[in-house]
């Protein structure tokens, strides 16, 4: 008891108020705008921690990840374009949403559920840190394995198109990773002598490139799309306590899914978004309506995002290993400051991880009137004329991706997966599942290789631990599910007379 007051003290002052508040508006701004992610967000704040005391510089890092998160689900409801890597699973149902007229649904589900999810993980790691690090401490690299490669087969599952489609434009994403000397055996591969390839293809320009760039050639070679409807936004959280009712299933689903992929080293709100979301059409009454403007997927990996952000800190504060790269960022702040990780963290200074729990429950309820603010102001973006809109968009496409790096290569990655996009899209390829194959890549072929090494290449180990004969049980189920599907379709077809 004496440990929470004192943590309350600690939280309780001007300054920790003060650098809440500042990188609360800095966090939403930042996730906004398209190509500047969370981890950026977090990056850039690490010189500013350096003047600021312990509980205050952990602070600016909380509540800015968490703001960035939410943020960039703003552009993706509002023009198709993610801010961030973790809203790129549910962008193409929020702006259906959008187009439809109901911009406040698809931006008040991502406000409220990102709320919520946030504060269900927050006392998840106050409850169940121990056992989730443990958990976490027990994948090998063939657990890792069969993770990823479940969450790439998530891409047969989130397809509007033929499954077929879904898994060759994954296959494109695969091949895209492949690029660069980022691999096990550190060999240049598909760099054609361009040095600016060896160190592959960053997830951030891809992402814009198919998403943005690919929507503004779209603008430019069809007929004006019907007007999105203009009008006021109503209530921002108006229908959320319905929504809250009707898909309460899908809200904790989505929480624990986001807790537990959060704690994974490396995983992350990305992983965890998309595994939502393909969990929640799997699982729906209506999977037809996904992809049309269906709140249900928002629901769910809107709280899975969130949720997987606190998930993060659990190996990052009780053994160091960095959950996701927001979390590898904050290690070393937590060390800088003296607030060394390890379990001697939770005894020996207390009082310190009670007020890092109550600055992720602080930033958590800060979020949803701050997320209104940001809300209101951005929905003008609806009113400007395509005409003038689409070049400030592009614009801003590419001074993000330059952004990432300081690399004039990213611009021009940026319009060539622009015109892969527009390609894909043309012809009925999912453009998410390209995606979802560059975000899942690296990982399944480290993990593979790495396997591989240890088993000296044997294939059993992959089968034989316990975890990892689920995980493998789940990936082939996934993988032939589609098989399964068209199979039942066709015993079910009337046999003509």
């Amino acid at each position: 008891m004496n440990a929470v007051l004192e943590a309350f003290g600690m939280v309780a002052t001007t300054e920790v108020a003060i650098a809440i508040l500042a990188s609360a508006a800095y966090g939403m701004v930042i996730g906004a705008l398209p190509g500047l992610t969370a981890t950026m967000a977090t990056a850039l704040l690490v010189p500013v921690t350096f003047y600021l005391s312990p509980i205050a510089a952990i602070a600016t890092i909380i509540t800015a990840s968490a703001m960035a998160i939410f943020s960039g689900d703003i552009p993706g409801a509002l023009m198709r374009i993610p801010g961030t890597p973790a809203s790129a699973a549910y962008t193409d149902e929020a702006y259906a949403l959008t187009r439809k007229g109901q911009a406040e649904i698809a931006l008040g589900a991502s406000l409220w559920f990102s709320a919520l999810g946030g504060i269900f993980g927050t006392v998840a790691l106050m409850i169940m840190a121990p056992a989730l690090a443990e958990m976490a401490l027990s994948f090998s690299t063939f657990e890792y394995f069969w993770l990823s490669f479940l969450g790439l087969m998530c891409a047969t599952l989130v397809a509007r198109s033929s499954p077929i489609k879904a898994i060759a434009a994954a296959l494109l994403g695969l091949l895209v990773t492949c690029i660069g000397i980022e691999n096990p055996g550190g060999v240049p591969r598909f760099t054609f002598g361009f040095t600016d390839l060896l160190g592959g293809i960053e997830v951030l320009p891809a992402l814009v490139g198919v998403f943005a760039v690919s929507e503004i050639m779209r603008a430019m070679t069809a007929a004006p799309p019907p007007p999105i409807p203009h009008r006021p936004l109503g209530s921002i959280l108006g229908g959320q306590w319905a929504l809250t009712r009707r898909y309460q299933k899908q809200m904790w689903r989505g929480n624990v899914v986001g807790v537990l992929v959060g704690a994974l080293p490396g995983a992350g709100a990305d992983m965890a978004a998309w595994i939502a979301y393909a969990n929640s059409k799997r699982f729906s009454k209506e999977p037809e309506k996904f992809g049309t403007g269906h709140p249900e997927g928002l629901v769910e990996s809107g709280a899975a995002n969130n949720s997987a952000l606190a998930g993060g800190w659990v190996p990052a504060t009780l053994f160091g290993i960095p959950g996701d790269t927001i979390t590898a960022i904050a290690i070393g702040v937590l060390y800088m400051k003296g607030l060394n990780p390890g379990p001697t963290l939770f005894t020996e200074k207390a009082s310190s991880m009670y007020a890092l729990y109550m600055v992720f429950i602080i930033a958590n309820i800060l979020m949803i009137p701050l997320g209104i603010m940001m809300i209101r102001a951005s929905r003008h973006v609806l009113r400007a004329p395509r005409a003038a809109a689409m070049p400030m968009i592009l614009l801003l496409c590419a001074v993000g991706a330059f952004a990432i790096g300081n690399n004039p290569f990213a611009i021009v990655l940026v319009a060539v997966f622009g015109v892969i996009g527009y390609v894909m899209e043309r012809n009925g390829f999912p453009v998410a599942a390209m995606v979802l194959g560059i975000v899942m890549g690296t990982m399944v072929e480290q993990n593979f290789v790495t396997s591989l090494i240890k088993s000296d290449g044997d294939l059993l180990p992959f089968f034989e631990r316990p975890v990892s004969s689920v995980l493998a049980a789940m990936t082939v189920a996934a993988l032939l599910w589609p098989a399964f599907v068209w199979l039942l379709r066709r015993l079910r077809r009337p046999v003509p007379a």
